[in-house]
């Protein structure tokens, strides 16, 4: 089973890949994931990405394509994969075409998880991160919290600058100009499975699943 899990930054993608890997007991690989342990490895391409990383310059998508190859060909992936974050633009979802076309058959779903622009920002902009341990809550749904639940610290919760309405508009922006494209080219094909991610979590996850089984 191969899933492309796309979402605008806050659509939940992040929280049903989890859930999605645990189930299937498959590897979540995003693309920080697949930098990182690249450079692990210090294979050829490790080295190279190192090399890049080190000039604080971008990895081309020549290069992020050999390495996702090098990923998705990795004995873990065997059995299948959860891929986030990739493709992210028309070219590369070109490119991971030929890939999976060199890759044993299996099936290949790409899930989309939509929620409006406008409820994102509502939902991200409402959210606070204790300074002491990283708990987040929403304001939302837990209200204004005087203290931590998970480490009990007094006054910690403060608003991180990326979830700043701002900063949040600027990230839809960019997500919706790069990889709108993406989607398109999926919905064309008659490839792309959207769900609706304005709702609970484990709604959204009993809808994948009926999906994938």
């Amino acid at each position: 089973m191969r899933i492309m899990l796309f979402g605008a930054p806050g659509a939940g993608k992040g929280t049903q890949a989890k859930i999605i890997a645990e189930k299937y007991q498959i590897p979540h690989i995003s693309t920080g994931d697949i930098l990182r342990e690249s450079v692990k490895k210090g294979t050829p391409l490790g080295l190279k990405v190192k090399e890049i990383m080190e000039k604080g310059e971008l990895v081309n998508d020549e290069l992020m394509a050999d390495l996702v190859k090098e990923t998705l060909t990795d004995e873990k992936c065997s059995k299948g994969f959860i891929l986030d974050g990739y493709p992210r633009t028309l070219n590369q979802a070109l490119t991971l075409e030929k890939i999976l076309g060199e890759l044993p058959q299996a099936a290949t779903y790409k899930i989309s998880i939509d929620v409006e622009d406008e409820k994102i920002i509502k939902r991200l902009s409402n959210r606070r991160v204790c300074k002491v341990c990283g708990y987040i809550i929403n304001l939302l749904e837990d209200g204004d919290l005087k203290s931590c639940p998970k480490c009990g610290a007094e006054n910690p919760f403060y608003q991180r600058d990326d979830d700043k309405e701002e900063t949040i508009r600027r990230r839809l922006e960019v997500f919706r100009s790069s990889t709108q494209p993406v989607l398109d080219f999926y919905k064309n094909k008659n490839e792309l499975i959207e769900i609706d991610g304005d709702q609970p979590i484990e709604k959204v996850s009993e809808k994948i699943f009926s999906i994938l089984n």
